[in-house]
């Protein structure tokens, strides 16, 4: 291998290796703060969510409360209304999360966001919530996502 593919290469590593989190707006988070939000692979921003294909969706976040279950809420956000967007897994304890939740403990939400063939190619918000036991959220965010195929 040559000097010039050694560098290529070694560049190409680092650029994986310092990945920018993807930006999100808070929308409410009632019962956590949100530390860092993680979609693999999102090598651009807004996220190019290619369809037939399934993303890791990784939220660290700080809560603020005891709760004894977590469930989550995602929805489209497609011309300013909400659509519904089903995931395979709604139980946060079920994604990465020990239950019951402790005050004042850092969590790590990990689970998968699949993008099913038939969607549209177009632009929207999904906002992603993290209910409490008493609906209120551990985490809101929005961010912003391209659906392509």
């Amino acid at each position: 291998m040559d000097i010039r593919t050694c560098v290529f290469v070694l560049f190409g590593l680092i650029g994986l290796a310092c990945a920018e989190p993807v930006k999100y707006i808070d929308c409410g988070s009632i019962s956590g703060k949100v530390v860092l939000v993680d979609i693999k692979p999102c090598a651009t921003q807004p996220c190019q969510l290619h369809k037939g294909q399934s993303y890791s969706v990784n939220v660290t976040f700080n809560s603020a409360v005891e709760s004894q279950s977590s469930n989550a809420v995602v929805h489209g956000i497609v011309a300013g209304l909400p659509i519904p967007f089903p995931i395979p897994v709604q139980d946060g304890c079920k994604s990465g999360i020990q239950c019951p939740i402790q005050k004042q403990q850092k969590y790590h939400y990990v689970t998968a966001l699949p993008v099913k063939s038939e969607y549209p190619s177009i632009k929207l918000v999904v906002e992603w919530e993290l209910r409490d036991d008493t609906k209120n959220d551990l985490f809101c965010i929005r961010f912003p996502v391209q659906i392509v195929s």
